[in-house]
């Protein structure tokens, strides 16, 4: 997995290729994150009348028990529970809401490209092309991912060489191998978006 991301001057577009099998697995993960986001109680309600939808601040005052989901969102305020309870009902639904889209616009634009729902040939390759703005969303989205991956592994600073010296097929291995694939994209994205501006 070394496909990356580059900035193309003739059409002012940042653009990668993904194998199909690449496209897939971030496509899979950026699901599950919606999922997740989704889960809890913590979701802000539907609300039919758009201004009562803007006034609703019935969000979640205690943090997620999900390890994830607490990293997402952290304590603003950790020595004032009251000031956290607080700023927690005011945010959170809305941050939810961001995070969501933003894995929501990883998985249109990789089926906008081509990505069938289903993956059944090899050799398939995705071209995905964003803007400014889109790359923007992608970044955003890749730091959720790599957050919520370090948190299930259980990541910490300095313990490269724990992860360097598992075998190839450990499983937790592979999943460390794919929290370093999405660095190497997120590090390509960031390059390809200071070259744009």
């Amino acid at each position: 997995m070394m496909s990356g991301f580059s900035y193309q001057r003739r059409g002012k577009q940042i653009a990668a290729t993904f194998t199909g099998f690449e496209a897939d697995l971030l496509r899979s993960l950026a699901a599950q994150l919606i999922e997740l986001l989704h889960d809890e109680a913590a979701m802000p309600q539907q609300a039919v009348d758009p201004l009562e939808a803007l006034l609703d601040f019935s969000g979640p005052t205690t943090e997620p028990e999900d390890p994830v989901l607490a990293r997402l969102f952290p304590t603003a305020y950790q020595h004032d529970e009251e000031a956290a309870g607080e700023f927690r009902r005011f945010t959170e639904g809305t941050l939810r809401e961001a995070k969501t889209a933003g894995a929501g616009a990883i998985v249109d634009a990789l089926e906008e490209a081509g990505l069938p729902p289903e993956l059944r040939e090899d050799g398939l390759m995705i071209d995905v092309e964003l803007s400014h703005p889109e790359a923007e969303v992608w970044l955003r989205s890749f730091t959720d991912l790599r957050l919520a991956l370090a948190t299930r592994l259980g990541i910490e600073e300095g313990d490269e060489d724990h992860w360097d010296q598992l075998d190839d097929e450990d499983p937790t291995g592979q999943v460390y191998g794919i929290y370093q694939w999405l660095g190497y994209l997120q590090e390509t994205l960031v390059e390809s978006l200071i070259k744009a501006t």
